[in-house]
């Protein structure tokens, strides 16, 4: 797991990490653990819209028709 010290909501440093608010995101080892200044900026991040790939068929076959595309080129 990796550690982000960070808080994304002010881009300040946590340095309290034994009582600073916390969120784990993912699994295994892939998964961060981001601290935050105040359990205030926590649920702010929570109550955040997510964006990004869920809902899509799927961003390789995205990346897949676009390096098919003549007028792109090759990204491989």
């Amino acid at each position: 797991m990796r550690t982000c010290t960070l808080d994304p909501m002010t881009l300040n440093d946590v340095t309290d990490l034994d009582t600073a608010p916390f969120v784990i995101e993912g699994q295994g080892d892939g998964a961060v653990k981001v601290y935050f200044e105040s359990e205030q900026n926590r649920s702010e991040y929570l109550a955040m819209e997510s964006h990004g790939a869920a809902g899509l068929s799927g961003l390789n076959d995205i990346f897949e028709a676009m390096a098919q595309n003549p007028d792109t080129g090759s990204i491989n």
